[in-house]
């Protein structure tokens, strides 16, 4: 069967037209992401390319995943080990990838390590960006691990700058690490969190990892995750550090980079 597109406000709508337009449930539906946008404060539409699943879909360029929540199948079955090694970047073949865990330090340098005159300065560009954005909301620091200093949002708008799924929150972190690494060129980055968001999510990606690694292993095919940020993607290589018969690893680059979940034999 020849493949469809259709659009939604997000992967959910865009999938569930789809499978009216194909007669089926979601559950038989496989999908690419062609296009998406999202603004700021969480925004977006979201273009799919969707087919029956088994089908083959027609020909089409590789696109970025933009949501979270879901993976996409893999568009053929998985490779087998020797291959997926090397198809796997070296640095980052395990769930403490140094990609991951750091992009943007130089291999072999010394581990960054935040100190409370950074904290200060990531709370004063917090602190400003909040003030020009008029929205009721205060930061403070609320702990430093190594090179992140992880900033705590209150106030009568959290609930605004959280967003739908978080986007809105990541969206603002991505923003202010780019200015901060533009102020400090130390390699200081900021995690922002509100209404405990960072603990729920965490669970959420742990929970949606297991349940990915169960269907992949099953399958015995991999499975990509939709584009998260590198603090997340170390929440799923941790939850599937000692799952037996999964190994994960990361690929594209930022803001895009994902974690592929894939059977280890």
């Amino acid at each position: 069967m020849e493949a469809i597109e259709t659009t939604g406000k997000n992967l959910a709508a865009a999938l569930a037209a789809a499978a009216e337009q194909l007669g089926v449930s979601t559950d038989f539906v496989a999908h690419e992401v062609v296009e998406e946008s999202a603004g700021l404060f969480g925004k977006s539409s979201v273009r799919i390319r969707a087919w029956v699943a088994d089908a083959a879909p027609a020909a089409a360029e590789p696109a970025a995943e933009p949501e979270a929540p879901k993976a996409k199948p893999a568009k053929k079955p998985a490779k087998p080990k020797a291959a997926k090694a090397e198809a796997a970047p070296a640095a980052e073949p395990a769930p403490s990838s140094e990609a991951d865990a750091a992009p943007d330090e130089e291999e072999g340098a010394a581990p960054v390590v935040a100190t409370p005159a950074d904290a200060d300065a990531v709370l004063e560009i917090v602190r400003a960006v909040l003030a020009a954005s008029k929205l009721t909301a205060s930061a403070s620091v609320s702990s430093i691990n190594d090179r992140y200093v992880n900033i705590s949002l209150e106030g009568r708008d959290v609930a605004f700058l959280i967003g739908k799924r978080g986007e809105a929150l990541n969206s603002l972190q991505y923003l202010l690490n780019i200015i901060l690494g533009k102020r400090l060129s130390n390699g200081v980055r900021l995690t922002l969190d509100g209404n405990d968001y960072r603990n729920q999510r965490e669970t959420k990606l742990t929970n949606l990892a297991l349940q990915i690694a169960r269907e992949v292993k099953r399958r015995g095919e991999e499975a990509v995750l939709d584009a998260l940020p590198a603090f997340e993607r170390r929440i799923v290589h941790k939850a599937l550090m000692d799952f037996e018969g999964i190994t994960t690893y990361s690929e594209g680059e930022e803001p895009n980079r994902r974690v592929v979940i894939a059977p280890a034999d």
